[in-house]
């Protein structure tokens, strides 16, 4: 792969498929989000101190008697001593908590297979086979970075393009056909399908990769993460439209007829063609990934 794989602002064919990226994102949300819960250490055994008693003297009484006698000396007896406890204060064990195995990541340019077993995990296998043949995370990669810059890369594109094609009711005028969102409906479902501590902890796994694979297009592996936020952002300010929005016919593909939604970007008009209800259920689902990036 070349070093910078961000393309121009082509149009996007009417087959291809922005909602790539919103299945990635759900596969990689970024480690910010991963709370690492640590074992708090057992609390010391505090040592508890015995009173020490001591004796009270004991009362004597001298009787005066007409014969002078030696007084009676008056032995005060012997505080008794603490005898020192030298042995050592007993301890408990701890409870003793299993560490998880070191998970020890295949190579980047092998592991494919690996993380499609991963997802298959959470995954039914009709959702798995929508994803990519050949690197998914290199394509997972170079797919948002694009985005997060208003572009659609159609040739690292990390899932397949849906079976159907982009239709149109040309009547009047020229609108969406509504039937043409359904073909959107397997890719939400498939964002849907796990959670989001699910995502979350594939992400944390396989993190390495997803950053090796960053650096291989000409970035810090570590900034993939802010990549990640911009391409949320980018979908999340695309606006959902009340009613059908009018197209023009331009050749073999279709523009916006009002300004305002053809100087969207590229992405952005992409995302418009999953229809008003799959882009609502993904922005949801986008704007509570982001709150748990903020956090």
């Amino acid at each position: 792969m070349s070093e910078n794989h961000r393309e121009g602002n082509k149009k996007p064919s009417n087959s291809q498929l922005l909602f790539a990226a919103v299945v990635v994102l759900a596969l990689i949300i970024v480690a910010v989000f991963v709370l690492a819960q640590k074992d708090t250490p057992p609390s010391e055994n505090q040592k508890v101190k015995q009173d020490i008693v001591v004796p009270e003297p004991a009362q004597t009484s001298v009787v005066n008697t007409a014969t002078e006698v030696e007084p009676e000396v008056l032995v005060e007896p012997e505080a008794e001593r603490e005898i020192p406890d030298t042995r050592e204060p007993e301890t408990p064990a701890p409870t003793a908590i299993a560490e998880p195995e070191a998970l020890v990541l295949p190579p980047l340019s092998q592991s494919d297979t690996e993380i499609k077993a991963a997802v298959a995990n959470f995954m039914s296998n009709q959702a798995v086979k929508l994803l990519a043949d050949d690197d998914v995370i290199r394509r997972t990669v170079v797919y948002v970075d694009n985005l997060a810059n208003g572009k659609i890369a159609e040739k690292h594109s990390p899932v397949v393009k849906p079976q159907d094609n982009f239709s149109v009711i040309d009547d009047d005028i020229i609108i969406t056909d509504p039937n043409s969102y359904e073909r959107y409906t397997p890719y939400v479902a498939m964002f849907d399908t796990m959670s989001t501590a699910q995502v979350v902890r594939l992400y944390d796994q396989y993190k390495p990769l997803f950053e090796e694979a960053y650096e291989e297009i000409g970035y810090e592996g570590n900034e993939f993460n802010g990549t990640l936020a911009d391409a949320i952002d980018e979908l999340l300010a695309t606006p959902i439209p009340d009613t059908a929005l009018p197209l023009i016919k331009e050749s073999v593909t279709y523009k916006y007829a009002y300004a305002e939604w053809e100087q969207l970007s590229a992405a952005q008009k992409q995302f418009l063609r999953m229809g008003p209800e799959n882009m609502k259920k993904v922005k949801k689902r986008l704007k509570e990934i982001k709150s748990a990036l903020n956090k």
